[in-house]
């Protein structure tokens, strides 16, 4: 199956497409991507290593304004994206369609108009959904069903499909097939999805783990370490306008954020105790220590492969991009801003062993 990426990132579309091609349920051959980030494209094609026939998109903002430049694509039966979401999210501005990023949709469609893929899969935040009261999601809806799409959208925590860390995402499936709607709104949902994924995921490539212990290395280089000065911030509940409860030592990890190196507090971002990690989780302070004694212990953040590794991707993807001159805080952001792979993973895996994606 030809598959293009959009909005690449660091290819979590992709790296789920390899890994179904890998276990024999599919195969997947990418002809296109696109990302306009440079550290992001450099961690791309470090990992994937981008053969010639494949076309680098780049901006498709500037890509999409030619039209001869759609045409251009070779075809292709799936389109994939996790278009940019911030415009949508609850820790932006909400500005929606009104907003630069927010219009990045739209640039899909025109991708969409021309080619008329078979399939169809979208990422974006939680709150896409209720946005302006539900109208933005609605266009949306409206503008891939004017063009012959039954759309499926539903919501998916990334801790679901073992990896642990607590992230909620709309995934939206869109199909040309014509498929009972009614049928596909029972069967289609985030339970059978889990459910049909748990029942094989320990015989598939993917990576799985149960707590974030597993990821956690237990030597960790100095500069992952909060400074004295740093500690007392982080692990605050907060000020007088602002209260909220700062734990470290999370199981399951808060949602990876793509600001998570500029160092928030703890309600926020995701920090573990040196003891907790080398005990396996078996020592944990925070169940007996107060927060000043929390900070004489040894605290440290997600270092870049663990922020990976907790997206699904293998430690050494973010090996290769820091090989290939990607900085960490630039790391940090690529692992924010992913697509988690086994939630992708999990979805094709699916759609694919029911007939819902053919050959």
């Amino acid at each position: 199956m030809r598959h293009l990426e959009l909005f690449a990132g660091i290819g979590g579309f992709r790296r789920a497409t390899d890994l179904l091609t890998k276990d024999k349920i599919m195969n997947f051959n990418c002809v296109g991507y696109s990302e306009i980030d440079k550290n992001a494209i450099s961690t791309y094609c470090a990992n994937f290593k981008p053969n010639k026939d494949e076309i680098p998109i780049g901006d498709i903002v500037t890509f999409t304004a030619h039209p001869q430049n759609i045409q251009s694509l070779p075809d292709f039966d799936l389109l994939t994206g996790g278009f940019p979401c911030q415009t949508f999210s609850m820790m932006g501005k909400m500005a929606g369609f009104n907003e630069d990023r927010g219009q990045m949709f739209f640039r899909i469609m025109d991708i969409l108009k021309s080619k008329h893929p078979r399939y169809v899969l979208l990422e974006n935040v939680k709150n896409l959904v209720n946005h302006d009261k539900g109208k933005t999601f609605s266009r949306i809806k409206q503008e891939l069903e004017d063009l012959g799409y039954h759309v499926f959208p539903n919501i998916y925590n990334t801790a679901d499909f073992h990896l642990p860390q607590t992230r909620n995402r709309l995934v939206v499936f869109a199909t040309k097939d014509d498929l009972d709607e009614k049928w596909m709104k029972k069967a289609f949902t985030p339970s059978s999805v889990k459910e049909t994924f748990d029942n094989v995921y320990k015989t598939l490539s993917t990576n799985h783990y149960s707590t974030v212990i597993d990821v956690l290395s237990s030597k960790a280089d100095s500069k992952y370490f909060l400074s004295e000065r740093i500690k007392p911030t982080i692990l605050a509940d907060g000020s007088a306008n602002f209260k909220s409860k700062s734990d470290i030592n999370m199981n399951i990890a808060r949602p990876l954020t793509a600001t998570m190196h500029k160092m928030h507090r703890a309600c926020q971002d995701n920090y573990y105790s040196q003891d907790f990690i080398e005990s396996h989780g078996k020592i944990n302070h925070v169940e007996d220590y107060t927060k000043e004694q929390l900070a004489q212990l040894p605290i440290r953040k997600l270092t870049p492969e663990e922020a990976f590794m907790l997206q699904g991707f293998p430690k050494q993807f973010a090996t290769n991009g820091r090989k290939a001159g990607v900085s960490d805080g630039a790391l940090y952001k690529q692992a924010g801003n992913a697509v988690s792979v086994n939630v992708i993973y999990a979805i094709l895996y699916f759609l694919i062993t029911n007939n819902l994606i053919v050959e």
